[in-house]
């Protein structure tokens, strides 16, 4: 499986008839293009825990929040209104789309935590295989608690996930922030 972001892109909107050159495509793309959902605001981050309804979430979110920030050196930031997210990169596809997105992060969801990771090196992989009770979909890792998994293994996993991350953005000339 390849790289986990961006994640929660909001979709181009409308179809029409495609512009006759590549260049004029990438143009018309960007012009039609919405702006992306999830952007990083100013709210804060101990706020938004301490505001969850669960008292469960809200230890694993102080705790996840803990170990991504010890794994990525970086302070967490909200994404969007429930997205803790660390680091910031700014992307620009073929398409012409562009924005940032955060470079690893978590939400902890009401029906299981969401980590925000990329996987696409083996060591990866094989951390994700030592992770525990976890699951992959498209754009996540679901995790239903913190008991279920390795917390050794995650902040493993996060700084395994940053370093692909950061390899991949630079090979595509994308700029990374701490954020």
């Amino acid at each position: 499986m390849g790289m986990l972001h961006p994640v929660i892109m909001e979709a181009d909107m409308g179809r029409q008839a495609a512009p006759a050159t590549k260049s004029a495509a990438k143009k018309s793309a960007a012009k039609k293009a919405t702006a992306n959902k999830t952007t990083a605001t100013k709210a804060s981050v101990a706020g938004y825990l301490a505001g969850l309804e669960s008292a469960g979430r809200r230890t694993e979110g102080e705790a996840l929040a803990k170990i991504f920030e010890k794994a990525t050196g970086w302070t967490a930031q909200m994404w969007g209104p429930s997205i803790i997210g660390f680091g910031r990169y700014s992307y620009t596809y073929d398409s012409g789309r562009q924005g940032d997105m955060c470079v690893v992060g978590f939400s902890p969801r009401k029906a299981a935590l969401s980590l925000y990771l990329h996987v696409s090196t083996p060591e990866i992989e094989a951390l994700f295989a030592k992770l525990g009770k976890a699951r992959r979909d498209v754009g996540c890792i679901y995790v239903n608690k913190l008991a279920d998994i390795d917390l050794a293994v995650l902040e493993k996993f996060v700084k395994a996930s940053k370093a692909a991350a950061l390899k991949a953005y630079k090979d595509k000339g994308w700029p990374v922030a701490p954020a």
